[in-house]
């Protein structure tokens, strides 16, 4: 009953107004039309002008129906993206006067002025709150302690979005709260040059993602110094911004590529090694392209994870091969550059380091990630042929 009493005060609000949505459905058609232009162009003629030109004619004339057709795919995807983004809403639900009395209450106790308080039922049908707060006091009042209280209150546990302001002052100022995750993430990396270089050309990254995880990055320059760095911090710059932009992982893949096949001799190759973490759901998703095998620890037992695709840049379009895994309380994910298994006994490196890895009783991963170095270190005697990044996440419940 209150279920139903709750979804009939449920006010449903768009994020844009109505002219700004119709004005973004209208571009994503725009880029539909350009797409399908791109997708239906006929090569027929080409192939039988082709026919008795020089191979070098033949094999430009097939990269630029490539090129048409990875362009395509880019146009739909940024098509579906202000589609989606047009459409976004939100269910904003007021909490019953006594609930909202008992909230204010219990705030005004540890000094807080309370205006508005609402839930917000999000796409991913997790609760969030939003509040109208003040400080009453001299001395700042957090979004941390006013979302421990909401805790209590709600029995949910609750953070404060990362949007919000961190401090409470004497103004009445929105405040998000949101469900907590599942699970809790820790990380920690080791990296060592190549002798005789003052830069890796091994380069990682780690963000934030959607208020749902945490992605971790490894890309690997061809070859090593100074070139091989910019090539390998290009390739992470670009994902990052193609991921915050609302890109799936594929697309932004397919993207980056077509960056880099077209910067001819200009852009090295590199490879590319990402791992989503859903802290809410407790899943992984791996997205290798070229890159090095990524390991998953649970207890003494290890999964190796491998891949056999081509660096970017080889191929103007490619198919990077995806792995999901659902983890549990525990796990550990280890992440490596090419050089870490290159360092290991002829060829077999692979193999050695699940064996190392499933010995390993540490469970700081910074430690693990040291460990791990230093172990590949002391196997070649200290020569160093080519760049190391070790990259460590742990995986615990959020309790």
């Amino acid at each position: 009953m209150k279920e139903k009493r709750a979804e009939k005060n449920q006010v449903r609000v768009m994020i844009l107004p109505e002219y700004g949505k119709q004005k973004l459905l209208t571009y994503a058609d725009s880029f539909k039309d350009l797409a399908d232009v791109f997708e239906k162009f006929d090569s027929g003629d080409d192939e039988r002008e082709t026919a008795g030109a020089d191979r070098s004619e033949y094999l430009y004339r097939r990269k630029v129906l490539e090129n048409r057709e990875i362009m395509a795919g880019h146009l739909h995807e940024m098509a579906q993206i202000m589609t989606e983004v047009a459409k976004v809403s939100f269910a904003y639900v007021p909490l019953s006067d006594r609930k909202a009395r008992q909230v204010a209450h219990a705030l005004k106790q540890e000094g807080i002025s309370l205006k508005e308080i609402h839930y917000i039922e999000n796409t991913n049908g997790r609760l969030e709150i939003g509040a109208l707060l003040a400080s009453e006091k001299t001395k700042g009042i957090t979004g941390e302690e006013a979302a421990a209280i909401l805790s209590v209150l709600f029995d949910k546990r609750l953070m404060v979005s990362k949007e919000t302001d961190y401090y409470l002052d004497e103004k009445y100022r929105d405040f998000h709260f949101i469900e907590e995750p599942a699970y809790i993430v820790l990380t920690g990396t080791a990296k060592a040059v190549k002798e005789n270089e003052s830069v890796s050309g091994d380069n990682f990254s780690q963000f934030e993602m959607d208020k749902s995880g945490l992605v971790m990055m490894i890309s690997d320059g061809m070859g090593s110094g100074e070139k091989a760095c910019a090539d390998s911090l290009r390739v992470l710059d670009l994902m990052e911004r193609m991921l915050s932009a609302g890109f799936s992982g594929e697309s932004a893949v397919q993207m980056v590529n077509t960056s880099l096949s077209m910067g001819g001799a200009e852009s090295n190759m590199s490879t590319l090694d990402v791992c989503f973490l859903n802290l809410y759901e407790g899943t992984m998703e791996l997205t290798k392209v070229g890159a090095a095998s990524t390991y998953l620890k649970r207890d003494n037992m290890v999964e190796q994870i491998s891949s056999h695709n081509l660096p970017l840049g080889v191929f103007g379009k490619l198919e990077p091969e995806v792995t999901t895994r659902k983890l549990i309380d525990g796990d550990y994910i280890i992440m490596v550059s090419d050089g870490v298994l290159d360092g290991l006994s002829q060829g077999i490196g692979e193999e050695v380091l699940s064996e190392v890895i499933s010995r390993i009783t540490l469970e700081n991963p910074a430690e693990i990630a040291g460990y791990l170095l230093n172990y590949v270190i002391r196997s070649c005697k200290g020569a160093i042929r080519d760049d190391m990044t070790v990259l460590v996440a742990g995986i615990w419940e959020n309790t």
